[in-house]
């Protein structure tokens, strides 16, 4: 069996006296697609900023390809090939929507000029925004800014990409177009961490799924057991 990719091990986060996370251990292949799914406050986005370097953990390990990286910073966790997009998009608003993606390239990749923009130009057309490459950030509606964040991340060449809540508020037809996105870099061998309250979508993409709840895992599995689990239903589903 092939190492793991990330390997997060005994994981807990406090906030003054509130745990957020409780000794959580996951452990992601690579190539894997991976559903973290869990009610509001279950600790989701709190390990998600923990693994990209946005949240110092206060104990347990976070290994990735095999390395500690609990002591990085989140700049260069992404060096080392961690992306992320965000729930709420965080583009460069009074940039373009090409000059957003030569950012990551500059910055993290390190790429000259005309190279970036080539690359940038493919992503985009790949993403199916290459008509908007030359407006304003805000001038884009809600899936194109979707879009924007994932190609964002991959402009940072990752081979971990944590999508955060990359379909909220989109249309069915919307959600079946970032799907797209999300399983055509799988394909090229991105391990991809899905963190979605969309349960269809979250079970349709996922391999395997973990939830999450008051900081503590209490399911691991399959997707179809995950949705047949009765701590889960009481948990995320309301049942």
């Amino acid at each position: 069996m092939a190492a793991p990719l990330l390997k997060v091990q005994g994981v807990s986060k406090h906030f003054g006296g509130f745990t957020a996370l409780s000794e959580v251990s996951i452990a992601i292949a690579p190539g894997e697609r991976f559903g973290l799914i869990g009610p509001n406050g279950s600790g989701k986005t709190t390990l998600i900023n923990c693994i990209s370097g946005s949240l110092r953990h206060d104990s347990g390990s976070i290994e990735f390809q095999g390395e500690e990286i609990s002591g990085l910073p989140a700049y260069r966790r992404t060096r080392k090939g961690i992306a992320r997009s965000f729930q709420i998009p965080r583009p460069f608003r009074s940039m373009s929507v090409l000059e957003n993606l030569l950012v990551p390239y500059e910055y993290v990749v390190h790429l000259k000029q005309a190279d970036a923009e080539q690359q940038a130009m493919e992503i985009l057309r790949r993403i199916g925004l290459a008509d908007k490459a030359h407006a304003l950030a805000n001038q884009l509606s809600q899936v194109e800014l979707r879009k924007l964040e994932l190609a964002r991340a991959m402009a940072a060449k990752p081979r971990l990409l944590i999508s955060d809540e990359a379909m909220a508020g989109l249309s069915g037809s919307e959600v079946d177009e970032v799907l797209k996105i999300l399983f055509s870099l799988n394909a090229e061998g991105i391990t991809i961490i899905m963190i979605e309250h969309i349960m269809q979508a979250v079970m349709r993409f996922s391999q395997r799924v973990v939830c999450l709840d008051a900081g503590k895992i209490i399911c691991e599995g399959a997707p179809a057991a995950i949705v047949a689990n009765p701590e889960v239903q009481r948990a995320y589903l309301g049942a």
